[in-house]
């Protein structure tokens, strides 16, 4: 089990290597969450997230034949951008082996960073034993996503920063996939500060750190498909239970929904660009899950690697909860003039139209009726429902569709 001395150490060889994340406060979270939030941004890293602490320092801890060699490693994304940023810096041959399903922008990403990938399998253990394969047949060096002393130490200077950025810290909710990143922040901080509480969140589908903690050994889960795929690891590691053991106070869960609100509201709010693992801890606050209540609060926004259509897909979801983006089907008289009543009662309430469809032979209209689609952009709820009002009010059919 690493030690408050390793992390330490693995803080002076990583040096310059990473960027000093900042942990600013947000009043907005502050607000909404009941607890004095600081969101420490690990997404503004070279690579985009945490991971690459671990990997440089993993890296640099290699002997020079082992660095002839090569490395490889498999992960989802944000292990696999760090190993091959650093590994191209440092003049080291870089292989890493990666699900089908990956997102684009991690997938171009790492060949961008100097690395063959190699898309191999449905998740990350897939992947991995692709990896092992790889490293008996060509002999070269496996570089674990977080199942190593020296991957969970680099990833503890986290913690170290934190507790010089932010003192007076009563607690840092982390997001867990292997266990890699709380265990290193979690060891560095309760060594160092035993009182301020480590608060651990997972993704509902894929809660193997829960499972583990409840068996005492390592629990493997089925696959399932996520948002947070930086988190979706179906197995806690050897290296990295212990510690969570000893140091975590709590661990909550968050499902899609909750995480795809988290990822909006920071964009909306922070203007922070968060990938699902990254905003998962944002999500527990959000929805109450952790028993933390008018604390000092650290939230480590892990990582920002999110596709953007994907991104945008999250946006225009969000927009429909909240009421900002709303369709209506109206029916009116097939006659003319029927049309520009419809919209005037629109633009009387200052909603924008995104897309309208004049329709006389589908949705069960009878003869002499038409069907009109409309897509408006509203302020939020409340307006949206005004304007619904409004059209029954004019004495026109109206459903709200989706």
């Amino acid at each position: 089990m690493i030690t408050l001395a390793d992390i330490r150490a693995a803080r002076q060889t990583i040096g310059d290597s990473v960027f000093l994340s900042p942990c600013a406060y947000s009043e907005t979270f502050s607000r909404l969450t009941g607890n004095k939030v600081y969101f420490k941004l690990e997404n503004l890293q070279m690579t985009g997230s945490f991971k690459e602490r671990g990997a440089v320092n993993k890296l640099l801890s290699l002997s020079p034949e082992e660095r002839s060699r090569g490395v490889v490693t498999a992960s989802a994304g944000n292990h696999a951008q760090g190993v091959a940023y650093h590994s191209t810096r440092l003049g080291i041959r870089s292989k890493i082996c990666m699900p089908v399903g990956t997102p684009l922008i991690k997938i171009s990403s790492t060949k961008n960073y100097g690395a063959e990938v190699i898309l191999f399998g449905n998740n990350f253990d897939e992947a991995s034993e692709e990896a092992e394969r790889l490293r008996k047949a060509q002999n070269l060096t496996f570089v674990h996503a977080f199942d190593d002393d020296a991957i969970i130490a680099g990833q503890g200077t986290i913690g170290l920063e934190l507790l010089e950025q932010q003192p007076d810290l009563e607690a840092i909710v982390v997001p867990i996939g292997g266990g890699g990143l709380i265990g290193g922040i979690a060891c560095a901080v309760k060594e160092s500060k035993p009182n301020i509480k480590i608060v651990g969140v997972e993704t509902a589908r894929i809660p193997s750190m829960k499972a583990s903690l409840a068996a005492h050994t390592p629990v493997t889960l089925p696959p399932a498909a996520t948002i947070a795929d930086g988190i979706a690891v179906r197995r806690a590691g050897v290296h990295t239970l212990p510690l969570v053991e000893k140091y975590v106070d709590e661990i909550v869960t968050v499902d899609e929904e909750e995480i795809a609100n988290a990822i909006l509201l920071l964009l909306e709010r922070e203007k922070t660009v968060a990938e699902g693992a990254g905003a998962a801890p944002a999500a527990a606050l959000l929805n109450h899950k952790t028993s933390l209540k008018g604390l000092r609060t650290a939230v480590v926004i892990s990582g920002g690697n999110i596709d953007v259509n994907f991104l945008s897909r999250i946006i225009e979801r969000g927009l429909v909860k909240d009421g900002r983006l709303v369709r209506l089907r109206i029916r009116t008289p097939d006659q003319p003039a029927a049309l520009y009543k419809v919209l005037g009662v629109i633009a009387e309430r200052r909603a924008n139209i995104m897309s309208i469809v004049h329709d006389r032979s589908h949705y069960g209209v009878n003869l002499g009726e038409s069907a009109v689609e409309l897509t408006l952009e509203t302020r939020g709820r409340e307006h949206a429902d005004e304007i619904i009002a409004a059209l029954r009010e004019g004495g026109y059919p109206i459903e709200q569709v989706g």
